[in-house]
């Protein structure tokens, strides 16, 4: 079997969040979504779990972190080229997401960084695969 990331994420609205990823062009596993959680499909192998508040607290003692004040994670995702990437950022801020940072253009690689709805960080990057020495 292969391995799966499952990235857990806290939002404050459930439904708005699916509607701001789901204009990103990600979508959602109808067998594990429901009302207090939702499967989005990044990749094969790759999701995100967005969890209701009072569904992610039954994982953590701890508080949850408002990301719109503090971060607790940046998460960075490739895409296929230079323009993958600023379509998804455009898509991001069009969608009512916020711009964190200006992009970096290094040459061999460009990245972008947007918060989504509830302030989690993504950074969408691109690099040149022939610029990766085996």
């Amino acid at each position: 079997m292969a391995t799966n990331i499952f990235v857990n994420l806290p939002v404050a609205d459930l439904e708005a969040s699916k509607a701001f990823f789901g204009k990103l062009g990600f979508t959602f596993n109808p067998q594990f979504t429901d009302e207090t959680a939702a499967a989005m499909v990044i990749d094969e192998n790759i999701f995100s779990m967005l969890l209701t508040h009072e569904k992610f607290r039954q994982f953590t003692p701890k508080a949850i972190a408002d990301a719109k004040v503090v971060s607790e994670v940046l998460i960075a995702i490739s895409r296929d080229s230079r323009e993958a990437v600023a379509e998804l950022f455009d898509k991001a801020i069009a969608a009512g997401g916020s711009e964190v940072r200006p992009g970096d253009d290094y040459g061999f690689m460009v990245s972008k960084a947007f918060a989504d709805l509830d302030g989690h960080i993504w950074e969408v990057m691109w690099m040149d695969p022939n610029y990766v020495q085996e």
